[in-house]
Order: C-alpha cells, then sequence, then structure tokens
C-alpha cells in the first residue's frame, strides 16, 4: 500500500513539474486562446494542426468543448513513416477517426488523469491509461507536459500519436 501511495506521489510531483517544464518547450498557458490556437502558437504541433485542418475539425476544437486533447507534437508525426502520412491525410475517414482518439469531452487535469486507468474519446472508444514510477502513459505514449490551458479545454503533449 505505502509503495502505491508513494508512486502515485511520484508521478503527482512530476506531473505538476511537467506543466512547469512546458513553458521551457514552448508550451504556456494561453488564456483567451482556443485549444487550436494555442496549438498554432506552441509551433511543436503543425503536422496536428494540419491534420485537424484536413480532417475539418479546426471549427470544432476551435468553438465547441470543453475538451482535453492528447496533442502529439510534429516529432510524434515524424514517426510515421512519410508515404504513410501523406496518405492518412488524404483518407479523411480514417484521419478524423485516429484525431477524435486523441480527444475527451471535459476537462480533465492531469491530477484527475494519475486516478484513471481509461477514458472514452470523441470517437468511442476508451483510451488506456496507465502510470508508474517513469510517468503517465496513454495508450503506450509517453505524456512529456500538462495542463496547457485554452479558453475551451487543456491540451496534454503526447510522444506518440495514437490509434484506435
Amino acid at each position: 500500500m505505502f509503495k502505491r501511495s508513494f508512486s502515485y506521489l511520484a508521478v503527482a510531483c512530476l506531473l505538476a513539474s511537467s506543466a512547469v517544464f512546458a513553458n521551457d518547450y514552448g508550451y504556456s498557458s494561453k488564456n483567451g486562446k482556443n485549444i487550436v490556437e494555442v496549438a498554432q502558437e506552441a509551433g511543436q504541433f503543425n503536422t496536428l494542426i494540419a491534420a485537424v485542418q484536413a480532417a475539418g475539425l479546426a471549427d470544432t476544437l476551435a468553438t465547441g468543448g470543453p475538451f482535453t486533447v492528447f496533442a502529439p507534437t510534429d516529432e510524434a508525426f515524424a514517426q510515421i513513416p512519410a508515404d504513410q502520412l501523406s496518405a492518412l491525410l488524404e483518407d479523411t475517414e480514417t484521419l478524423t477517426a485516429i484525431l477524435t482518439y486523441h480527444v475527451v469531452s471535459g476537462t480533465v487535469r492531469a491530477a484527475d488523469v494519475v486516478g484513471l486507468d481509461s477514458a472514452t474519446t470523441l470517437q468511442g472508444s476508451d483510451i488506456a491509461i496507465s502510470v508508474s514510477d517513469d510517468g503517465v502513459q496513454v495508450d503506450g505514449a509517453r505524456v512529456v507536459a500538462t495542463d496547457i490551458e485554452a479558453s475551451n479545454g487543456i491540451i496534454h503533449v503526447i510522444d506518440a500519436v495514437i490509434t484506435p
């Protein structure tokens, strides 16, 4: 019991510090700006923004919500071979399913995420959430920055593209 409580405490401290470190990587809370605007200003989500626009989801993420977005960085998208990524950007149905798999309805802060083992996405499937001494993972993607606020939700940065 003590080891499990200590692990949760360590992860909570890690998540709290990741919000501070987020500013070092160009992510910061932008009150008054929507999710799309915050992502655009960060400069690390160009591929995600292009995909959101290709799928026709930009208006939804800009005006709807609140949403929690598990946002893959450009480096995360770079792990997908260029020809496959290009084909994905052309396949609106599959692209929409993948992008909505990264979004949860409501605002789920890092302190809440550590208490979950799954969350239902807008795509309709559940994403697995695991907490260990190494941090938090969402469907195997590592959460690298948390609690980036937008006027209509929150962004948690992940290091991989997750798929349903």
